[in-house]
């Protein structure tokens, strides 16, 4: 069970009017600071569009390619009557007390859309960010790639340096219909005391592919998400990769959850978890009603000077013929790993992070160059027993 958070110590109110942000590039250095380390590079001129969503609403909005539509989420509810065949279809408003308070606090959030047919490769980037102690962030997003389109969005998630005691909410929706691509990529840059409570769904629609990546490597207080996909036609695909490293102090009850309802359809499963002192619960689960359909799930825990990983796999299903399978793992960095690199010129400090590396692998997350890089960093700093 995930540790409870108590709303009512955050403000989700105020703040609604804060002034629009021009240029993000006039953020002051901390500010960038820290969404660099969440995936986010205000100066990168190679995207296709970008989002803030500073506190309690939207400060930026722009967008570089047409057939992108990218706009705050109450603009295209007012834009669109509603968007009454995209918003609140995939979640309810009543699923926990999360959704509940994310549909009664409704801050912002952002709407993005590739028109059908477009293929728009540059990223979009999609920045949350929370400045300010005792901040409440509530949004709802939603995703639509329409037929044969496809989309690349690159989420960054932070707190400013300083803040505490925050939370946010997050409610998005996915929708890839027949022959489009979503790549989406999220990367948390919380804190040591923020709890996070994001809610997700989506539906992928006949030969078309849902790919997710998401990182978390600094600490966050509390984070609990499931996010669940619904391969609802025939060849669907969905891929989810993540990579979680939980240093002391840190909670994180995360996972993914695929449902393979259309024949010839394909769910995937990767998750790299470390701890160092820190507590994981890594869930996963693959459902089958319809064949042929096969899925895999891959859950492999490290834990380095202390901490716990609790995997769960789930695989299920009712009908002869769908082929799942599932490896889960967890353990310590075994010696003779550690020895065999000595044996070739390394010394033991440089052998740890050597393995944790190999074992985190971003590299099944096909990221952008530079952002790779920043990954890279961020993991070798891991050394035994210690978090960045």
């Amino acid at each position: 069970m995930s540790k409870p958070v108590d709303l009512s110590r955050y403000a989700f109110n105020g703040g609604e009017t804060a002034a629009p942000i021009e240029d993000l590039s006039r953020l002051s250095s901390e500010d960038k600071e820290r969404l660099v380390h969440a995936g986010i590079d205000v100066r990168d001129t190679h995207v296709s569009g970008a989002f803030m969503h500073l506190n309690h609403a939207g400060v930026h909005c722009r967008t570089n390619r047409e057939g992108l539509e990218l706009m705050g989420i109450k603009e295209a509810l007012k834009k669109y009557d509603g968007l009454p065949q995209y918003f609140w279809k995939l979640l309810s408003p009543e699923k926990d007390e999360f959704t509940r308070a994310a549909h009664e606090h409704l801050q912002g959030g952002y709407f993005i859309r590739a028109r059908k047919g477009v293929k728009i490769r540059e990223p979009v980037q999609s920045c949350l960010f929370i400045k300010g102690s005792g901040t409440g962030q509530s949004v709802h997003n939603i995703v639509v790639v329409e037929e044969g389109a496809e989309l690349n969005i690159l989420g960054g998630c932070a707190t400013a340096h300083g803040t505490r005691e925050a939370a946010h909410l997050g409610v998005t929706e996915y929708y890839v219909e027949k022959g489009g691509k979503l790549t989406f990529t999220m990367i948390h840059n919380w804190g040591e005391s923020v709890a996070v409570r994001p809610r997700s769904a989506g539906l992928v629609g006949e030969g078309a592919v849902f790919c997710n990546n998401y990182i978390l490597l600094k600490p966050v207080a509390n984070l609990q998400m499931y996010p669940s996909i619904t391969l609802a036609g025939r060849g669907g695909v969905a891929r989810f990769n993540s990579v979680v490293v939980a240093p002391e102090g840190s909670y994180v009850d995360s996972g993914n959850r695929v449902q393979l309802d259309a024949p010839d359809t394909r769910g995937e499963i990767i998750a790299r978890t470390l701890t160092t002192g820190g507590t994981i619960i890594n869930r996963g689960y693959i459902g089958a009603g319809r064949v042929p359909a096969r899925g895999h799930l891959e859950c492999k825990g490290l834990i380095l000077g202390g901490g716990r990983i609790h995997a769960i796999p789930e695989l299920d299903s009712d009908v002869d013929g769908v082929e799942l399978s599932h490896e889960a793992a967890v353990g310590k960095i075994a010696q003779e790993e550690i020895e065999y690199l000595m044996a070739r010129g390394l010394d033991e400090n440089e052998a740890t992070p050597t393995i944790v590396r190999g074992f985190l692998n971003v590299d099944i997350m096909g990221l952008p160059g530079p952002l790779k890089e920043a990954m890279e960093r961020q993991i070798s700093q891991l050394e035994s027993g210690n978090a960045m």
